[in-house]
């Protein structure tokens, strides 16, 4: 493995060499959109070994991340208003909202329980039929067909006190969005591996065409992300730019099927809000009518709230990719995962959590 490794590591050296040369590029940014990616890269000290002027940066890859602040406040106002118990994942209790978050919340009384699985707060709300149960739902195409499946049977067994707060999103319309933006210059695309086993490829494939941009489904080992990398530089070497898969064990053109239908069996596209690249048309998903009487933005209606993000933070500008961690004034200082200011510090795939819990002292 060791001297396999070290092969790749050569062939990218040349490979770089000869593009840097040639006035391919000074820099290569390759952008990961995938937080799994974000952590690995961090861990395995994948940016210490490759080339410098290759320079690995990190994307709207962690849905805990770019859920919006806004989104956070009115969960809390939902909260707050009606006498709802709401379940979430343990990332999402500690994002803070313009005034609170929902640990603090949940320090004051409220009835807030981090679940597992989606499953859990559907058991809870079958086991205790006098309460009012709102699922915080969160994440992109990985999870949310876990986020149909139990619609669907809340469907089936007729409850009427199950809901489920979407905050779901589509990945493919934010990497469209990036690379629309002229402040951001991307080279190439580490493409998400666990995204990739749901949708497939063909949800990327006119992107290499339009931006002329190299697009490769990783896996997570430094071998596997190393020959991602590898084969990034051979589609620049060749202006052959395509959606390349380099998970195969995993990854298929065409995806999963079955789970990938469940998703628009349940929900439709709808306009998102991200944290950093703003309103997205088509990105995020919302129940169908068929479904919308578990729909708890619709069930527990509160005025929009006046959100804000916290001075200093720059999380939008990490999720972009302008910026690294390193470059926020408040990274390490008043912003650690123990005192987070942003969401990027919060989630445990969040790229400034990776780079503190890593890189820190590089």
């Amino acid at each position: 493995m060791k001297k396999q490794v070290e092969s790749i590591l050569e062939e990218i050296k040349d490979l770089n060499k000869n593009l840097v040369f040639k006035k391919k590029y000074k820099t290569l940014k390759i952008m990961e959109v995938c937080g799994t990616h974000t952590m690995a890269i961090a861990k395995h000290g994948i940016r210490q070994l490759i080339p410098a002027s290759i320079d690995l940066i990190s994307g709207p890859g962690c849905p805990v991340c770019v859920t919006p602040i806004r989104e956070i406040d009115k969960i809390i106002e939902i909260i707050k208003k009606y006498d709802a118990t709401v379940f979430t994942f343990g990332d999402m209790m500690r994002v803070p909202g313009t005034n609170s978050s929902l640990l603090a919340e949940k320090a004051r009384g409220k009835k807030i329980k981090i679940c597992y699985s989606p499953t859990d707060a559907l058991d809870f709300a079958e086991s205790n039929p006098d309460k009012k149960i709102i699922f915080l739902a969160i994440g992109f195409e990985t999870t949310i067909p876990l986020t149909a499946v139990i619609v669907k049977r809340a469907f089936e067994k007729k409850l009427n006190n199950f809901f489920v707060y979407s905050t779901h999103k589509t990945l493919p319309q934010a990497l469209n969005a990036l690379l629309s933006d002229s402040c951001i210059n991307i080279g190439g695309f580490l493409m998400p591996g666990h995204v990739s086993a749901i949708t497939g490829s063909s949800m990327y494939e006119g992107i290499p065409q339009k931006y002329g941009i190299a697009c490769v489904i990783s896996g997570f080992e430094p071998e596997n992300i190393l020959l991602s990398i590898h084969a990034i530089l051979r589609q620049i070497t060749g202006n052959d730019f395509r959606v390349e898969i380099m998970y195969k064990s995993v990854v298929r053109p065409e995806g999963n099927p079955v789970a990938f239908s469940l998703i628009f069996d349940v929900f439709e596209p709808a306009d998102s809000e991200w944290r950093g690249l703003g309103l997205i048309l088509g990105s995020g998903l919302e129940l169908k009518k068929k479904f919308e009487g578990f729909d708890a933005k619709k069930i527990f209606p509160v005025a929009n709230p006046v959100s804000c993000e916290p001075p200093g933070c720059r999380c939008g500008d990490v999720i972009k990719g302008i910026i690294k961690p390193f470059d926020c004034k408040k990274f390490g200082k008043s912003c650690t995962p123990e005192n987070p200011v942003g969401a990027c510090m919060v989630s445990s795939e969040g790229t400034c959590a990776a780079y503190f819990k890593y890189m820190a002292g590089i």
